[in-house]
């Protein structure tokens, strides 16, 4: 492994920690701060590695990308100190594994062709919305009420449809979602899970590239580097075209797929379950 791309890795666990670090309150972590201003937003580097029982410069080596093999006994350590929840620990140790491995030369991005019988599998859910959806949020395929639930999508070249390039650049997303906010961060917590463990695969880095310079909405919840925050599973859409309809959403994984899954919405029963449609293909 090159020490450019261990550099690489190592910053990434870096930044991770930062970022959890500054948004954890001393008050949450049971100190007592004094009177006096602080400078740092957060905690500060030797009050979490005290916390942790590990040394300053230990932690400080972490966190600047220069120590790339923290044992599981110090992740875990630092977890509880920061307080994670499971996802965000697991993101943790992932991040660690992959700063101490061997790395190749980050790979091509994954195949868009999706195999035939899951199109055949869309067609099937009809009326009900059903997409397919590679790891970086782009739509691959789709049956007329997927691509239709989200309005002015079919506008957009087929390369150009991606669910996180909606939701921060299409002027209808606001609009859609009840909760658009909840949305967007959702969004942006899988993208970075994806992104923390493949830093330099191009379908990943080109979106975020294109929605940092494009979206201080994405910028911000980037910066905050959360892992956490799942869409949730019922959907309310005030929909243009239908009106307003709470849908439940699944996503299922794809087997055998470079991170492909299959976004499904249903109606729950009694409510109305008219869907959009659309002719776009």
């Amino acid at each position: 492994m090159s020490s450019e791309s261990a550099h690489s890795e190592g910053a990434e666990l870096g930044r991770y920690l930062r970022a959890r670090r500054t948004q954890t309150s001393p008050e949450h972590v049971g100190l007592t701060i004094g009177t006096g201003l602080r400078r740092t937003p957060g905690l500060r580097r030797e009050e979490l590695a005290t916390l942790s029982g590990i040394s300053i410069d230990y932690y400080v080596r972490l966190e600047r990308g220069k120590e790339t093999r923290p044992s599981p006994a110090v992740l875990d350590s630092l977890a509880r100190a920061l307080h994670m929840d499971d996802q965000e620990h697991q993101h943790l140790r992932e991040l660690a594994a992959r700063a101490a491995r061997y790395a190749p030369e980050p790979p091509p991005a994954p195949s868009r062709t999706v195999h035939p019988h899951l199109k055949l599998i869309l067609e099937s859910l009809r009326p009900n919305p059903a997409y397919v959806i590679s790891r970086s949020m782009d739509i691959l395929a789709w049956n007329p009420g997927g691509l239709a639930l989200y309005p002015g999508l079919d506008d957009w070249p087929v390369k150009q449809r991606n669910l996180a390039r909606y939701l921060f650049l299409h002027p209808s997303a606001r609009t859609l979602f009840t909760h658009w906010e909840r949305q967007i961060t959702g969004c942006v917590a899988r993208l970075r899970v994806n992104a923390g463990t493949a830093p330099d695969a191009p379908d990943l880095t080109n979106l975020v590239g294109e929605l940092l310079l494009k979206s201080p909405d994405f910028a911000g919840l980037w910066e905050r580097y959360e892992v956490t925050g799942r869409k949730p599973a019922h959907k309310t859409f005030l929909h243009p075209q239908v009106g307003t309809l709470t849908l439940t959403s699944q996503s299922l994984h794809v087997e055998g797929t470079p991170g492909q899954r299959i976004g499904v919405y249903t109606a729950e029963p009694g409510t109305p379950t008219t869907t959009p449609s659309s002719s776009s293909t």
